[in-house]
C-alpha cells in the first residue's frame, strides 16, 4: 500500500473473533477484526464510562478495517470495575490503571502469531488518550502512530508529552470548549511528528451530522500514512 493510500475491503472478507486478554490482575474481553493481508493493527483505548461496544469507536474501527487495518477494541475495565465505576467514577480517571491495561494488551498482541508482523498504533478517546500517549512514550518505536479523539492529553503530563516519539494526531471538536485549549497546549509540547485537527462545529462526542465521519477519515489517513510504510520497512 502506498503512503496515505486507503484500501477498501469487503466486510465479508474480514476475520472477526472475540478474545480474552490476560492483564496482571484481570482478564479483559476484546473484539479483534483482521482484514485480509493486513500490515497494521490499531488498539483502541476507550474513554470515560465507555467500553469496547462504544458506537463511536466501532464506527472508526470499521473505517480502519475498510482501509486494510486490523483493529482491537477491548474493555480496559472488568465487569466488576465497570459496575463500581458507574457509581464512584473512580476508575475512569485512573490513568495509571488504564495505561497498565493498554500495555498488557500490547504485550499480548506480541505473543499472537497472526499479529506479530503488524505495525502497532493506538486510538485513544477522552481519558483513554492519556493512557495511549503514556503507553506510546514507554514503548517508543514499538508504537508507530497515535490518534486522539476528543482526548485529554493533558492528563498524560508534560514529561510524557515531551517523550512521545510516535507520530501523533490530536482530533478535537470545534465547539468542544476547554478541550480545544488542552489539546492545543499538548500539541505544542509534543516533539514528534504531530498534527492538530479541529472538526468545525463538533462537540465533545462528535454527535453532529458528519462529524464522526470526519474523525474516521482523519484517523484512517493518519494510520495509513504512518503505519503501512513502517510495515513495509520492517
Amino acid at each position: 500500500m502506498k503512503r496515505g493510500e486507503v484500501m477498501k475491503n469487503s466486510v465479508d472478507e474480514l476475520s472477526a473473533m472475540e478474545v480474552r486478554i490476560p492483564a496482571r490482575d484481570a482478564l479483559l474481553h476484546g473484539d479483534l477484526v483482521m482484514p485480509p493481508g493486513f500490515e497494521a493493527l490499531v488498539l483502541f483505548a476507550h474513554g470515560s464510562g465507555s467500553g469496547r461496544h462504544s458506537a463511536r469507536n466501532r464506527w472508526v474501527a470499521k473505517r480502519l478495517q475498510q482501509a486494510g487495518i486490523a483493529t482491537l477494541l477491548f474493555d480496559l475495565l472488568t465487569v466488576q470495575e465497570e459496575q463500581v465505576d458507574e457509581h464512584t467514577r473512580e476508575h475512569r480517571f485512573d490513568i495509571a490503571l488504564l495505561t497498565s491495561r493498554l500495555q498488557d494488551a500490547t504485550l499480548w498482541v506480541a505473543t499472537q502469531p497472526q499479529l506479530q508482523h503488524a505495525a502497532l498504533g493506538y486510538f485513544g478517546a477522552s481519558t483513554g488518550s492519556a493512557a495511549a500517549l503514556i503507553a506510546a512514550a514507554r514503548l517508543k518505536d514499538r508504537i508507530s502512530a497515535v490518534v486522539s479523539r476528543g482526548g485529554r492529553p493533558d492528563l498524560a503530563g508534560v514529561a510524557v508529552l515531551n517523550a512521545v516519539t510516535a507520530p501523533t494526531l490530536l482530533i478535537v471538536g470545534g465547539a468542544d470548549e476547554g478541550v480545544i485549549e488542552l489539546n492545543s497546549e499538548a500539541h505544542q509540547r509534543l516533539h514528534c511528528e504531530k498534527s492538530l485537527a479541529i472538526v468545525p462545529g463538533a462537540t465533545h462526542l462528535f454527535g453532529e451530522p458528519g462529524a464522526l465521519e470526519q474523525v474516521a477519515e482523519l484517523a484512517a489517513a493518519w494510520f495509513c500514512a504512518h503505519m503501512t510504510t513502517v510495515a513495509h520497512a520492517s
